[in-house]
C-alpha cells in the first residue's frame, strides 16, 4: 500500500486535481506514453482501460510516485492521501482481522504515539491523543475492519486465522481489504475483481459506489466499469483519450469515432458483414426465454459497437465439433466432493441429479465456497464422484479451462512443447495435423510467433497463460466446453472474442464465471449451486443479485436465531392476557406504531421523490460531459457531477436509514 507523499510534485497554489501535461513514459527502450495530457478532478470515479501491455500499469505506477516521467508537467496535490493493493502474498502469521485493521494508517500512528506518550508520563498529550483516535474511529475500527472481510467472501470463523493459513486468492482478498481500510483522497485499483466471485464483487461494487474520494480502476470487466465510474480514459499506442461516461458510453463514443476514421477500410467492412450475419443468426433461433432475451439485448449492443470489435486484433474461433451426442452427460444421484490422501472423504454437494444436452449453454451460479468449480472439476474427470453415476455421451470431448491456469500448465515449459505433449496424448484421437510446423502455425493464430512459441510459460503474463489454454482447448475440436472463470486475465477484446467464439459454437457450454457480461451474452439457462444441492435457477443475472441479498439476510438472521436459542431460558412464563385486554393491546400498538412510523414514511417519500430527480439529472450531465465541451463548461458540469452523485449516494443511505428504522419499530411492535 502507497499513501500520499512519495512522488508529488510542489504545489504552486494549484487547484487540488491530477494534472498530467505532454507526459512522456518509458519502459526500458520502449515509449508507453507519448506525450499525454488529461486531469482528473477530485471525487470522480475513472476507469483506466487499453489493451495488456498498452501502458496501465506504468500510469499506475506514475499516480502511485513509483515511477517518474521522463518528459511533462505531472501534478497530485501534496496533502492527498493515497492507498493500493498490495500486489506481494502477505507472509505473517497475524489474524486476518488484524491485518486488515493494519490498514487504517492514521489509526496506527497514533496508536504508536500513544504508547510512547504513555512510556513517558505526558497527561496532557495522552488525552489529546485519546481523542484523537476517537476521530479516527477507533471505537469501531475492528468491526469496520470485520466487515470489510466478510464482504469479500470470508466465513465469521475465519477473521481469527492466520493471514498466511489461506491461499493466494483469498490472501489477495485480504490485501484488498487492507487497502479499503486506508483512509485515503485517492484509491488505486489494479484488476480488483480478478480473484472475487460474483458475489463478492457485488458488495464491492456497492463499497466502491460509496468511496467520496478520487478513484481510479483498471479493469476488463465491463459491467463492473459501468457500475463504478464515470470518466474513461482509454489508452491506445502511445495517446491517452479521456471520455466523459462509464465504459459501455465510451464503447459507443469510440465506435463513432472507428466508423468515421476505418469505413473505408474493406478488411474491417467484412467482418463487421461476419458480425452482422452472426446476429442475425442468433436473432432468428433465440427464444423468448428470460435470459436469451437477455442474450439477444447483448446482441443488439454489439450491433452498435461492430467497428470496435472489428478493430480488434485477435478473434479466434471453435472449430464445428465431429459429433454431438445428445445427451452431452447424465448424472444420477450424485455426490461430489474430495477424497484426502488418508481416504476420509468430504462430501460438497449430494443428491445431484442433472443432465446436459446438446447445444445447451448453462451458466453455474453460486456463492463462494458453495461447490462449483468441484461441480465443473468432477464433470472434467479432475475428480471422481463420492456416490451416484455420471454417463458420458458416445464421443464426449472436453475441453476444460481451469481457474488456475496452473492446473494445466507446466511453468518450466514452453508453448510448443505444451502443443506437443497434448498431440502426442491425443494420439490416434488427435483432430488435426501434428506436425511441429502445424503445431506453430496453430500457435500463431493465437498471437503466439517468433520468441513467444519458445518462451517459457512460468514468465509469461496472466493473460498470455490464458490465451495459451484456450488455443490449447479450441485444437482438441471439443463438443463440451467446461469455462470455470475463463476471463480472469483476458483484457476486453480477448473478453469480446470469447463471448463471440462462445456464441458461435455449436457444442455445448458449461461457465461459471463472474464477468456478467460474459454470462448475459452466452448463457441461456442457469444452475443455482448452494446448500450442498444443484438446481434450476429460474431467472436472469439481475434476480439472481436479489437472491444473494436475500441469501445474506436469510444468513444474518439464521445467525441471530441461533444466538437467541444459545440464551437461557426466562424463568417464569408470562402471565395470561384476557382476550379482550388483547385486542385493546393490539390496537393501541398500531396506533403508536402508526404514529411512530408517519413521519418516517413521510420522509422516506420525499428522498423518493429527490432520487428520482438527481438520477435525472445526473444522466443529463453525463450525456452532456459525452459531448465535447469547452474546458470551462467541462469543469463546471463536473463539478456539478460530483455534487449530485455525493447528494444521491447521502439519499440512498438516508432512505436504507429510514427503511431499516421502519422495518425495526415494526418487528417491535409484533413482537
Amino acid at each position: 500500500m502507497h499513501q500520499g507523499g512519495k512522488g508529488l510534485r510542489p504545489s504552486h497554489n494549484r487547484a487540488p486535481m491530477i494534472s498530467l501535461k505532454n507526459i512522456s513514459l518509458r519502459r526500458g527502450t520502449k515509449l508507453v506514453l507519448d506525450g499525454i495530457s488529461t486531469t482528473i478532478h477530485p471525487g470522480e470515479h475513472v476507469g483506466l482501460i487499453g489493451r495488456n501491455g498498452a501502458g496501465k500499469s506504468s500510469l499506475f505506477a506514475l499516480l502511485a510516485g513509483r515511477l517518474h516521467e521522463d518528459g511533462g508537467e505531472f501534478f497530485i496535490p501534496a496533502q492527498w492521501r493515497m492507498a493500493e493493493v498490495a500486489q506481494h502474498l502477505p507472509d505473517t502469521d497475524e489474524s486476518a482481522t488484524a491485518f486488515v485493521l493494519a490498514g487504517d494508517t492514521r489509526l496506527q500512528a497514533l496508536q504508536q504515539r500513544l504508547a510512547e506518550a504513555e512510556k513517558t508520563g505526558d497527561g496532557m498529550h495522552i488525552a489529546q491523543l485519546h481523542a484523537d483516535l476517537q476521530d479516527a474511529g477507533a471505537h469501531d475500527a475492528t468491526a469496520r475492519a470485520q466487515a470489510l472481510i466478510l464482504g469479500l467472501g470470508f466465513k465469521p470463523k475465519e477473521l481469527e486465522q492466520p493471514v498466511n493459513s489461506f491461499s493466494g486468492g483469498w490472501q489477495m482478498r485480504l490485501q484488498l481489504a487492507r487497502a479499503l481500510m486506508c483512509p485515503s483522497d485517492l484509491l488505486l485499483l489494479d484488476e480488483p475483481t480478478n480473484h472475487l466471485d460474483l458475489d463478492a464483487l457485488v458488495w464491492l461494487e456497492a463499497w466502491l459506489k460509496r468511496y467520496s474520494g478520487t478513484l481510479v480502476i483498471i479493469s476488463h470487466d465491463r459491467e463492473f466499469l459501468d457500475a463504478t465510474t464515470s470518466v474513461t480514459l482509454h489508452i491506445d499506442q502511445g495517446r491517452l483519450t479521456r471520455y466523459g461516461g462509464n465504459y459501455s458510453k465510451f464503447e459507443e463514443l469510440h465506435a463513432q469515432q472507428l466508423v468515421l476514421q476505418q469505413a473505408s477500410f474493406e478488411r474491417q467492412q467484412e467482418k463487421i458483414a461476419h458480425l452482422q450475419s452472426f446476429i442475425d443468426r442468433f436473432k432468428a433461433k433465440a427464444t423468448k426465454a428470460k435470459q436469451a432475451q437477455s442474450r439477444v439485448k447483448q446482441i443488439e449492443r454489439m450491433e452498435k459497437v461492430a467497428p470496435v470489435l472489428a478493430s480488434a486484433d485477435f478473434t479466434f474461433a471453435f472449430q464445428e465439433p465431429a459429433n454431438l451426442p445428445n445427451p452431452m452427460l447424465a448424472i444420477s444421484d450424485a455426490a461430489f466432493g474430495y477424497t484426502s490422501e488418508a481416504g476420509t472423504s468430504t462430501t460438497i454437494l449430494q443428491g445431484v441429479s442433472r443432465t446436459v444436452l446438446a447445444g445447451q449453454r448453462i451458466g453455474i451460479l453460486g456463492a463462494n465456497g458453495q461447490g462449483k468449480s468441484t461441480l465443473v472439476k468432477t464433470i472434467a474427470r479432475e475428480l471422481q464422484p463420492l456416490a451416484g453415476k455420471l454417463t458420458e455421451g458416445k464421443g464426449l470431448r472436453i475441453g476444460y479451462f481451469a481457474q488456475q491456469e496452473l492446473d494445466v500448465l507446466r511453468p518450466d515449459e514452453h508453448p510448443l512443447q505444451h502443443m506437443v505433449r497434448l498431440a502426442r496424448d491425443l494420439g490416434a484421437d488427435a483432430p488435426a495435423a501434428s506436425r511441429e510446423q502445424d503445431l506453430r502455425n496453430w500457435l500463431g493464430s493465437f498471437n503466439f510467433s517468433g520468441d513467444m512459441v519458445t518462451q517459457s510459460v512460468g514468465s509469461m503474463s496472466g493473460g498470455e497463460k490464458a490465451r495459451l489454454v484456450l488455443a490449447m482447448i479450441v485444437w482438441q475440436r471439443p463438443n463440451l466446453l467446461l469455462l470455470d472463470e475463463p476471463t480472469n486475465h483476458l483484457d476486453l477484446p480477448t473478453r469480446e472474442a470469447l463471448a463471440m467464439a462462445l456464441n458461435d459454437f455449436d457444442g455445448t457450454v458449461l461457465l461459471v464465471s463472474h464477468d456478467r457480461h460474459l454470462l448475459r451474452a452466452v448463457a441461456d439457462d442457469f444452475w443455482l449451486v448452494g446448500r450442498g444441492q444443484v438446481g434450476t435457477f429460474d431467472g436472469d443475472l439481475d434476480d439472481y443479485q436479489r437472491y444473494l441479498l436475500e441469501e445474506s439476510r436469510r444468513l444474518r438472521e439464521a445467525a441471530k436465531a441461533a444466538d437467541a436459542a444459545a440464551q437461557p431460558a426466562p424463568a417464569a412464563t408470562a402471565p395470561t392476557i384476557d382476550p379482550r385486554e388483547a385486542r385493546r393491546l393490539a390496537a393501541q400498538a398500531r396506533q403508536a406504531l402508526a404514529e411512530k412510523t408517519k413521519p418516517l414514511k413521510k420522509e422516506l417519500e420525499k428522498i423518493d421523490t429527490r432520487m428520482a430527480q438527481l438520477g435525472a439529472e445526473k444522466a443529463a450531465l453525463e450525456e452532456k460531459l459525452a459531448t465535447p465541451l469547452p474546458p470551462a463548461d467541462i469543469a463546471e458540469a463536473g463539478k456539478r457531477l460530483k455534487a449530485v452523485g455525493d447528494e444521491l449516494d447521502a439519499c440512498e443511505e438516508r432512505w436504507l436509514e429510514l427503511s431499516e428504522a421502519i422495518e425495526q419499530l415494526t418487528q417491535a411492535a409484533e413482537a
